[in-house]
């Protein structure tokens, strides 16, 4: 399983597993990728500049989903929202997702790759 590394700028750091999606592969390979958080109800979100097809779209996920949202080429860490539409789950926070609720918006948001 592949590893990453979500950090901001006031200090919420956590590692997150992607699943074998070719979404995730996709973002795998354009890491690192540094980007300016948004925020909609309980949810982080930002464009990541990465372009991926629908791939087995989902209306609901759980908390401390990560996914992708092909319309805004967004990538989305979810801690209680339900998303706006329909997204790609490209897998899981390694920890207590509820962390991203201190993440502001236009805060800096950067994801690496654990190796």
């Amino acid at each position: 399983m592949k590893k990453i590394k979500i950090s901001s700028a006031a200090g919420v750091e956590m590692t997150a597993t992607l699943n074998d999606s070719k979404t995730a592969e996709v973002i795998w390979d354009a890491l690192p990728i540094e980007s300016v958080a948004q925020r909609w109800g309980d949810e982080v979100y930002f464009d990541i500049g990465v372009k991926a097809a629908e791939e087995n779209p989902q209306a609901k996920v759980s908390s401390g989903a990560i996914a992708y949202w092909p319309p805004g080429k967004a990538f989305c860490i979810f801690f209680g929202q339900m998303p706006y539409s329909e997204v790609n789950v490209v897998g899981t926070l390694d920890g207590n997702s509820k962390e991203f609720a201190k993440v502001k918006q236009g805060e800096a948001i950067k994801l690496t790759k654990v190796e």
